[in-house]
């Protein structure tokens, strides 16, 4: 297993997450229904499986297309989603 690899990856997405709409989204649900641990888990098992997803659909993709490309498109999508959030078009 390489170390350096999976501490960079769990930084990265801790401090992504951290303040999200996920976590909020974590915090409303665990304090309206009394049930810190129920959705812990259960959001834990969302977050898991919309990871694997992410990671087998990227190294399928990376099969036909070069890490570059994907980086400039998913760069470009990221910077349209925000334009778009922006003038208020999502």
């Amino acid at each position: 297993m390489d170390l350096k690899l999976l501490s960079s990856t769990f930084l990265t997405i801790f401090l992504a997450e951290l303040g999200d709409k996920t976590q909020l989204a974590c915090i409303m649900l665990a304090a309206k229904t009394q049930k810190p641990w129920t959705v812990f888990i259960a959001a834990s098992i969302a977050l898991s499986l919309v990871s694997l997803i992410g990671v087998l659909l990227a190294n399928f993709i990376s099969t036909y297309i070069s890490p570059q490309i994907v980086k400039k498109i998913a760069s470009i999508g990221f910077i349209s989603i925000g334009i778009l959030m922006l003038i208020d078009k999502i």
